[in-house]
């Protein structure tokens, strides 16, 4: 060690280089004593992570379960509203729902609960589509609920997720096509009459007519993609998806037959097919039943409809003139031969079976026969059939040959519509060939495919015809749930009115 100035002690290099290092070893002495203390920060924040990451893993889960519920909410809807107006709506709803026994189990809930809530809706008896009896809906909506476990969260106290789906189906709207559709129309002269009850204040045929019309501009003529149809053969387009044609009773004689309905060129024997028994042979001269062939040109395209004088449809088209697209245009009831509902149900449906192959195999087949009286015709009118039998063809129990037809073509797989239009409902009063007691107004009904199918106006009420299942008015509001019940149900947004 060596002295400075005044004596001062000045360190000598090497107990500079030991001092620094003992200060350098106090400060890690002092660092080593602090060791590990965030070590308790850690663990308090790995908590609130690891909840917040296993919460995030619950609820992606739980949206995951809860789309499931959606579709099976949605499934349960359609279900249940293909089965209105049945009163079963509610069970076959919660057969194909989420809920215990259901078709369609969630699995990793519990607790599940399917609530359905029958609707009469506003905006889907505007589409044509009515409340009707025994239920009185034409709508239900499929709530369901479920509880979802939770794993992560059960950190942050969270132990369950409910979750919940609705949703809510029309009983129809969708389309289902193709169809193959034979429209039977009544032009006895009754026809002719006035129809002073309905909403209608024309002729009968004349109501009839609009009505057909109203069922065409509802129908599908091809795809609903295309602007176009495309150029019609006889009447049909290459792509057709529902196909009609008319028939008309009572049957017309090959010489005189003036269904007038092209402004001046009457239909003539040659255009129309003659009347066959059961076995498809064609053994009668008359009459004949069949006005048009099946075709798809009423309308131009599926969306574009005409909005000038030709009501919508293609004034083009024989089948729109025929239903009176075009003023001057339209069937006439001209009378004949009496009324035969048996003879023009089955030429129908001989002709609907014999044209549903190739391409239109898929095709449902449908009748829709129209009546303002009941079955009447004498032995005269119909040559060659029995008059003792009582079995299709003969001139007895005409009626309740009509039912044994309509039956004949139900099970065939043909859905049949019928309309009284002013039928009579009293046994005793109409169907005089028959021996047993049934009514005009029960033969519709029994030939219907089902009460839904069955249709009454207001003229045919004050005869003693109703159906509770159909509280309908007029021919276009018939002929508008017609084309309503043939659609599937569709889902519709949750909360219509």
């Amino acid at each position: 060690m060596s002295y400075g100035m005044r004596g001062s002690r000045v360190p000598s290099p090497g107990a500079v280089t030991a001092i620094r290092g003992g200060k350098r070893i106090a400060r890690l002495a002092l660092v080593s004593r602090q060791n590990g203390q965030i070590l308790p920060w850690v663990g308090l924040m790995m908590i609130p992570i690891l909840g917040l990451a296993g919460l995030a893993i619950d609820v992606g889960r739980g949206l995951l379960i809860r789309q499931q519920l959606q579709s099976s909410s949605a499934a349960a809807a359609l279900a249940g509203a293909h089965t209105l107006p049945d009163p079963s709506y509610v069970t076959v709803a919660q057969s194909y729902g989420s809920g215990p026994g259901g078709a369609n189990p969630l699995s990793g809930a519990s607790d599940v609960q399917v609530t359905v809530t029958g609707e009469c809706l506003t905006t889907v008896t505007n589409w044509g589509i009515a409340c009707l009896a025994p239920t009185g809906y034409n709508a239900l909506v499929v709530t369901e609920t479920a509880t979802i476990p939770t794993y992560f969260a059960r950190v942050l106290g969270v132990n369950n997720l409910n979750i919940s789906a609705t949703s809510t189906a029309a009983m129809r709207g969708s389309p289902r096509a193709p169809y193959n559709v034979a429209i039977v129309l009544d032009t006895t002269a009754s026809m002719q009459d006035p129809d002073t009850v309905g909403n209608c204040t024309s002729t009968r045929v004349a109501c009839a007519i609009a009505g057909i019309r109203t069922l065409m501009l509802d129908m599908s003529p091809c795809p609903s993609n295309l602007t176009t149809c495309g150029a019609a053969t006889n009447g049909n387009v290459a792509n057709a998806v529902d196909e009609i044609s008319i028939f008309t009773y009572p049957g017309l004689n090959a010489g005189d037959a003036q269904i007038d309905y092209t402004q001046g060129n009457p239909i003539q024997s040659s255009d129309i097919t003659k009347y066959m028994d059961a076995t498809g042979s064609t053994y009668l001269t008359v009459p004949y039943y069949q006005i048009l062939p099946l075709g798809s040109d009423y309308r131009v395209s599926d969306t574009t409809k005409q909005t000038d004088s030709d009501d919508g449809l293609n004034p083009n088209s024989n089948l729109a003139l025929a239903a009176g697209a075009v003023s001057g245009t339209g069937m006439q009831a001209l009378g004949g031969v009496r009324t035969y509902y048996a003879g023009a149900l089955e030429m129908a449906q001989q002709y609907l079976a014999a044209n549903s192959t190739g391409s239109r195999s898929n095709a449902q087949n449908v009748i829709i026969l129209l009546s303002d009286g009941d079955a009447n015709a004498p032995a005269a009118d119909l040559p060659n059939a029995s008059t003792t039998s009582g079995v299709y063809p003969s001139s007895v129990n005409e009626c309740q040959q009509a039912v044994a037809r309509a039956s004949a073509a139900k099970s065939a797989g043909t859905m049949i519509f019928t309309v009284a239009y002013g039928s009579n409902g009293s046994p005793s009063s109409s169907c005089s060939t028959d021996n047993g007691a049934i009514s005009a107004c029960d033969t519709l009904r029994q030939m219907a495919s089902s009460s839904s199918t069955f249709f009454v106006d207001q003229s045919s009420a004050n005869g003693g015809c109703t159906n509770a299942d159909r509280p309908t008015t007029d021919l276009n509001t018939i002929f508008g749930q017609i084309a309503g019940f043939l659609s599937e149900p569709r889902l519709i947004q949750n909360g219509t009115t």
